[in-house]
């Protein structure tokens, strides 16, 4: 091919290559955000509670024989935790099942008894002070027999009280006893508490007792998480000594990395401000810079640094760093790979 023909080759090519439409790039998710009403909180020093603890004592007398669960075992609702030697109480048991079979036989035999005399009665064979004497052995039959059986229920408990069993399941916290001591009934054995159902107790000054019992909205701060509080329930009356009211918090159900004695912050709604908050997904923490993904209207894609202040839900709210009405991207990997894609140069955290 001759020079002129190739510059001529050449030149069309590019032509076709500057005529030819560009790649649309992949729309970012994202969020153009503005300031919203947002709860209003008073926070508090607040202490994490097991709404079930307690105690577990002995309900019968004898020696212990074997402890099955130590402190910060997880104890089964019904498991058996402490055994006890309970000879007495088994041989009250055979005792009594002895005495109910006597009374039962007694009381047959008063039965048919009656009945004979009854049917004597009928044919004026006997008197009627006879049937008045077998009535009565009877009925005294049927009485014993009913007191039989109730000892022997009795019985029954107490041998069944020398396996001690756990009344809910928790964590145990404490232990009394060991093997070989001897217990009587109160004497305390175990305490224990259980980790499902927590609850944050707090000391409310008498300025905010009629907004918080009229609102009942709360939740609780413990490092970076926001828990909703799903129910308050407020003291009726103050202490007389400080003039606060006892205030309760419940928390969901098996909430992580809680345990009781923790302190923590609970937060009262006490009314609402206008805020500007970002979906949490759009944060960007390295190290302990945060910043998120601007996307200008001319669509280029920035990392800019923001202050973050506080959750709520699943929105964080801004202090600094953006203004109402930019653009947030929600899906930060995203952004990079648009960047990426662009071939722009890397984004540095911008300060603002």
């Amino acid at each position: 091919m001759s020079v002129p023909a190739f510059r001529y080759a050449t030149l069309l090519g590019l032509a076709l290559l500057c005529m030819a439409p560009a790649r649309a790039a992949t729309p970012l998710p994202s969020e153009r955000i503005a300031r919203a009403a947002v709860p209003l909180e008073r926070q508090l020093d607040g202490t994490v509670e097991a709404v079930q603890h307690g105690t577990i004592a002995a309900e019968t007398s004898g020696r212990v024989v074997e402890v099955l669960y130590d402190i910060d075992d997880v104890m089964p609702a019904g498991a058996v935790i402490v055994r006890l030697r309970g000879v007495e109480q088994r041989a009250g048991l055979a005792r009594a099942e002895a005495e109910l079979a006597e009374a039962s036989s007694r009381r047959a035999e008063a039965q048919q008894q009656f009945e004979r005399i009854a049917g004597l009665l009928e044919r004026r064979l006997v008197s009627r002070q006879h049937f008045d004497q077998a009535s009565a052995d009877r009925d005294a039959a049927v009485a014993r027999a009913a007191a039989a059986e109730a000892a022997l229920a009795a019985a029954r408990e107490g041998v069944r009280h020398t396996e001690v069993r756990a009344p809910w399941a928790g964590v145990v916290a404490r232990r009394y006893v060991e093997a070989g001591e001897a217990v009587q009934p109160g004497t305390p054995l175990l305490s224990a508490l259980s980790l499902r159902e927590l609850r944050v107790s707090a000391d409310l000054p008498r300025s905010l007792a009629a907004t918080v019992r009229a609102r009942r909205r709360a939740a609780v701060y413990a490092g970076d998480r926001r828990i909703e509080a799903t129910r308050v329930t407020l003291a009726p009356q103050a202490a007389p000594d400080s003039e606060t009211f006892r205030v309760r918090l419940e928390l969901p159900a098996e909430t992580p990395d809680l345990y009781p004695g923790m302190l923590v912050k609970a937060a009262f709604v006490v009314g609402e401000s206008e805020r500007l908050t970002i979906p949490a997904a759009a944060l960007v923490e390295r190290g302990e810079l945060r910043s998120v993904y601007v996307q200008g209207d001319d669509g280029r894609v920035r990392l800019r640094q923001v202050r973050i202040g506080q959750r709520f839900g699943d929105r964080l709210e801004v202090l600094a760093g953006l203004n109402s009405g930019e653009r947030v991207v929600t899906d930060p990997p995203a952004a990079l790979q648009h960047l990426r894609t662009t071939n722009e140069p890397p984004a540095g955290a911008v300060r603002r």
